[in-house]
């Protein structure tokens, strides 16, 4: 069975477009079966489908877009009358894809591409300025919680108000269990506990631990992987490079290194300060962030946990605001007086301050009071699963972690 993804509308309104649609995301969120879709849309005999991990198929496509042409041929499936759909999947796997794709969107209109690759970093080191203006470029994240509860088949309107308590504890029992085992497809259709951590390990082996291990050309694996167990375990602190590398014993450039590569390849995101009028008191440093729990969470332990606790609650909260509102928008807030705030969301007018609490009882107002006094934000946020806001604090409003999709999508 084939569920919808957000990325669908997007992709769906470039599909008649001469761009070549690139979809880039780690391996298993969902680039194949998005693909599958969209052929779907498509009358059978218009669309062909590649996999370049198929070596024989990578062979066909490195001798250029001619000899593909005349395989095609050959099989009888090339109309020429018509539009024709290439989805090729792993675009990475070519010596210089963007040769092919330059010749085949400049010299065969009648064909239009779509390709996916499993690496931001491969596919910005292997597209050239050639196909400056050429391509369309979408990003596929591992689920996040509005498509975590279409792939659950449960139906709730989250971008209306719900206040029936029946609702709200039904939906913090879903979000609990989003927080536990993560977004990526398979694990979310997986029902046994035990066989979601052996999907979840073979994802660490083939791809954190197999392809990124192979593109960084890392040689130390053991102390590779002893960095990803360090990171998984700080998740949603701030980053400090030098006890990095004395606690891995791995040179400090090198982790400056490994940590771009995960980054590129969608394991884990350094998010930055936000910077505004006063810039001077800022702390710069950025925070780790990891995009999916599952994954973090048996890098971190070896195991499914059975609760969940602030840090991996706050790292849930990134991921689902990082897929909604893009990279680029999300910041934390951090004065050299240690006054912190987890989230600035920055909209067209506004800076909208975010702390996240497991319980919100637990909320400490002072660093949100200042940052108010300074920006006058429209609204501030606090983002919990239990208890309530202390009631000295006026100025905050609480919100639980699936409101973001009817409060945060108003802004």
């Amino acid at each position: 069975m084939l569920f919808n993804r957000k990325l669908l509308s997007g992709i769906r309104s470039f599909i008649e477009s001469t761009d070549i649609i690139v979809i880039h995301g780690a391996r298993q969120t969902g680039k194949t079966s998005l693909m599958k879709i969209l052929q779907n849309d498509l009358p059978k005999e218009n669309w062909y489908y590649f996999d370049l991990e198929d070596s024989r198929f990578k062979s066909l496509f490195e001798k250029g877009i001619d000899t593909v042409i005349a395989y095609l041929k050959q099989k009888g499936l090339a109309k020429y009358d018509q539009k024709t759909y290439l989805f090729v999947d792993e675009i990475q796997y070519l010596s210089n894809p963007s040769s092919f794709l330059k010749l085949t969107h400049d010299h065969h209109q009648e064909i239009k591409l779509i390709v996916s690759g499993s690496s931001s970093f491969e596919i910005k080191s292997k597209f050239k300025d050639t196909l400056v203006g050429r391509t369309v470029s979408f990003e596929l994240f591992p689920l996040d919680f509005e498509e975590f509860l279409w792939f659950k088949q449960q139906k709730y309107n989250l971008k209306k108000r719900i206040d029936n308590d029946i609702l709200i504890d039904e939906l913090n029992n879903l979000y609990r269990e989003y927080v536990l085992f993560g977004g990526y497809p398979k694990i979310v259709l997986t029902k046994n506990i035990k066989v979601k951590e052996k999907y979840l390990q073979q994802i660490i082996d083939t791809y954190v631990k197999g392809d990124i291990r192979d593109l960084a050309n890392i040689r130390h694996i053991d102390k590779f992987n002893k960095l990803l167990h360090v990171l998984a375990n700080q998740t949603g602190q701030l980053l400090n490079v030098l006890e990095l590398a004395n606690t891995t014993k791995i040179a400090r450039q090198t982790v400056e290194d490994y940590l771009f590569i995960l980054q590129q390849t969608y394991v884990l995101k350094l998010i930055h300060p936000f910077s505004g009028n006063i810039r001077s008191e800022l702390f710069k440093t950025p925070k780790i962030f990891f995009y999916d729990t599952g994954l973090m969470n048996m890098l971190s332990q070896k195991y499914l946990p059975g609760s969940i606790d602030g840090n991996v609650f706050e790292t849930a909260v990134f991921s689902d605001l990082i897929k909604n509102f893009g990279q680029n928008n999300i910041n934390h807030w951090r004065t050299m007086d240690k006054k912190e705030i987890d989230f600035i969301l920055s909209t067209t007018d506004d800076a909208i301050p975010i702390e996240v609490k497991l319980n919100a009882s637990q909320l400490k107002y002072t660093a949100l009071k200042y940052f108010s006094q300074k920006y006058n934000p429209k609204h501030v946020y606090c983002i919990s699963l239990k208890g309530e806001l202390p009631k000295r604090v006026s100025l905050v409003e609480q919100m639980f972690p699936w409101e973001i999709y009817k409060k945060l999508k108003q802004e």
